[in-house]
């Protein structure tokens, strides 16, 4: 009887897979290489980044493909998801959206040395534009960047927001414009209309400083005074790869007393109730579900953060009273139903609640079970 075929050893087949997977690099590399081109051809014609049929018709190919060679097509299509990121990444660091003939114009960052006063410089910086950066231990002062300023961003604490407003606004030139990046809108937009004759528009990034990427993240922008400045910023958060949500300052606000002061209140209860119960983090560990440790990650980002970032988000947006008082009365209500062991009134709670979600409670289902199998991987 024929002996049965030896497998190769491990070692060799590692060094197998290695040598597959520095193919792949080189072939990335040479992708990218492509998208260069292809930057460099939609900056001369004028064309935007991102071309949602053309990733569409991506997807759908490489999907197909995978299932031909025996691959799992839903994982393929995560990994082009990234590489077409990656790809709009790319493009958006050659400024493929800056029109050739775009003129620079100067930049003032108030506040330039904060964190997300360095990401306005930065954004403006690799679009062309001659950035200055004013600050508490600048040479150069707030007022006098503000008065040799074409743009003049606001981007210090939210807290001293409408007094370096009133202060800089003032030496703002006419022909400029004057913006924020606050997190709250009503207020701060009415001091910088109050405080210039200047072009005045309030925009709020909804993301950090500390973003590996602008590619895809969202900005709200919320119209003051001047359609001349407010078209041409547009054009450059779009260059730089930012979605633009729209919105009066009023509208902002009570949005964010939902996306910001309600969702840092349920994540701020939670942590001081885990803390407060006293269980070790480790111990739960053990016994995590793969949603409880998702929940737990979101817990642990916040409270490795600043409270004088999240205080003021929540203290100073008008509608926080609101919001947390619809908080408490929810949950005295459901610990209500909890002691009683009410079923039926558990079952109508839940029922009022799928209504209110409809159709996109199967998306979050779907979307969340594709984070967990991602965390899941990375355990």
């Amino acid at each position: 009887m024929d002996e049965p075929t030896r497998a190769r050893p491990l070692a060799v087949l590692r060094a197998l897979i290695d040598a597959v997977d520095r193919d792949v690099l080189q072939l990335l590399g040479r992708r990218m290489a492509l998208v260069a081109e292809v930057a460099q051809e939609k900056r001369h014609s004028g064309r935007r980044i991102r071309d949602f049929a053309r990733e569409r018709q991506i997807l759908d190919d490489r999907r197909e493909r995978a299932e031909r060679l025996g691959l799992p097509p839903g994982v393929v299509e995560s990994i082009w998801r990234l590489v077409l990121w990656a790809s709009r990444d790319k493009q958006s660091e050659l400024r493929a959206e800056v029109p050739l003939d775009v003129e620079p114009v100067t930049v003032a960052i108030i506040g330039g040395a904060g964190g997300m006063g360095r990401l306005m410089a930065r954004l403006f910086g690799d679009l062309g534009h001659a950035v200055m950066i004013a600050d508490l231990d600048t040479d150069l002062s707030p007022a006098e960047a503000a008065k040799h300023a074409d743009v003049v961003v606001i981007a210090v604490p939210i807290e001293v927001t409408e007094r370096v407003i009133a202060e800089v606004g003032p030496h703002v030139r006419e022909d400029a414009l004057l913006m924020d990046v606050t997190s709250v809108k009503e207020r701060p937009l009415a001091a910088m209309l109050r405080s210039t004759k200047a072009s005045v528009v309030g925009t709020h990034p909804m993301f950090g400083p500390n973003v590996h990427s602008l590619q895809g993240q969202r900005v709200v922008v919320c119209s003051g005074r001047g359609e001349t400045w407010e078209a041409w910023l547009r054009r450059q958060l779009r260059a730089r790869g930012l979605e633009i949500t729209d919105a009066t300052a009023e509208q902002h606000d009570r949005a964010m007393a939902v996306v910001q002061v309600l969702n840092h209140f349920q994540t701020q209860v939670m942590g001081l109730t885990l803390a407060r119960l006293g269980v070790p983090v480790d111990e739960t560990l053990r016994f995590a579900s793969p949603a409880y440790l998702m929940e737990l990650y979101v817990v642990g980002r916040h409270f490795v953060q600043s409270p004088g970032l999240y205080g003021p988000i929540e203290m100073r947006n008008p509608r926080t009273g609101e919001v947390t008082r619809a908080f408490e009365d929810a949950a005295r209500e459901l610990a209500g139903v909890l002691a009683a062991k009410d079923q039926a009134a558990f079952d109508a709670a839940f029922e009022e609640v799928r209504a209110y979600f409809g159709p996109f409670g199967r998306e979050a289902a779907e979307q969340s079970s594709f984070l967990i199998d991602r965390l899941v991987e990375r355990s």
